[in-house]
């Protein structure tokens, strides 16, 4: 076995969610959550088959997105995984119903974040081991980092 870090592209202001599912159907079910849950946001996903072709399925309402999210699942290369990239909006808006999906197993993280993916490779194939999303802790917050985070918070509008 080998291990490898696949360090995922991102476009300026856009989030990205991993995730790992088990069925074909997975590409058309989260264009349609995510669809549902905002229609402003621009999106582009890109789904590894793990049996029959093994094809990276893909769709999206964002050709830019949708290009760079191929590019990840090519580089990830790793079975029954999904990438999500997208803008105008946040995972936090999109990803219950991501996680109601009935063939979606599991996400590995949902950031703005730099992500690294730890990619284990077999005589069988790759596999996601895990993810570093972000940067490590520098300290503890004090009292002007938990006024910063509270108004920024609310200057994009998630607390009154």
């Amino acid at each position: 076995m080998e291990l490898d870090l696949v360090r995922l592209k991102q476009l300026p202001d856009s989030n990205l969610i991993l995730g790992q599912s088990h069925f074909i159907k997975t590409v058309e079910d989260l264009y349609e959550a995510i669809a549902t849950a905002s229609s402003q946001i621009q999106f582009g996903l890109a789904f590894c088959e793990a049996s029959g072709p093994c094809l990276i399925r893909a769709t999206g309402n964002s050709e830019a997105l949708e290009r760079v999210a191929i590019e990840n699942a090519q580089a990830i290369a790793s079975g029954h995984s999904f990438i999500i990239l997208m803008q105008q909006g946040f995972p936090i808006n999109v990803l219950n119903a991501i996680k109601q999906c009935p063939e979606v197993c599991r996400i590995y993280c949902a950031t703005a974040n730099p992500v690294q993916v730890v990619i284990a490779t077999s005589e069988q194939g790759r596999g996601i081991l895990g993810v570093i999303d972000g940067s490590s802790p520098q300290g503890v917050e004090g009292s002007d980092d938990v006024r910063d985070r509270q108004q920024f918070l609310r200057q994009i509008g998630y607390k009154l």
